[in-house]
């Protein structure tokens, strides 16, 4: 009679807490997304706002999403999640989520520089906006990979 192996289940990789958040590829992203969205609303900030409604939802969804993205690294440095599974999930379901309201204020912006480059006010508005637009992209770029690298993990 033979024993029969039965394979081990896989386990879950450990979630990181300290430095070690910084040098893991779904974690590494947070730092640059709070660095790109905090250029993005100083940038929008330092405008003339010309579509107060527009630049508004801008101004909020890089603050906001900053101020949280900011806590969530707080959290992983200190290791709150106590390696739950649960984090995963609240990550994954945060960025996604966050992405596509990026990307929402990122067109959003790209239209309010388009309106800016016809105004006759001055030029340093129209690059502010066109560098605010550039960073509203990237922040959106990091969000869609650290959301997807999270899911594929």
């Amino acid at each position: 009679m033979a024993s029969a192996c039965i394979p081990a289940a896989p386990t879950q990789p450990a979630l990181l807490s300290g430095p070690a958040v910084f040098k893991t590829i779904p974690y590494a992203f947070i730092l640059p997304e709070i660095l790109c969205g905090t250029w993005v609303w100083i940038l929008v900030a330092a405008t003339s706002v010309s579509l107060p409604l527009l630049q508004g939802w801008v101004m909020y969804v890089s603050l906001s999403s900053c101020l949280i993205s900011l806590l969530l690294l707080i959290s992983y440095i200190f290791g709150f999640h106590k390696n739950s599974e649960n984090w995963k999930v609240l990550d994954s379901l945060y960025h996604g989520a966050t992405a596509i309201l990026y990307l929402s204020a990122a067109v959003l912006q790209a239209n309010a520089t388009i309106t800016s480059e016809s105004s006759p006010r001055s030029p340093l508005y129209y690059q502010l906006n066109s560098a605010a637009s550039f960073f509203a992209f990237v922040t959106t770029f990091l969000y869609i990979l650290h959301a997807f690298s999270i899911y594929y993990q």
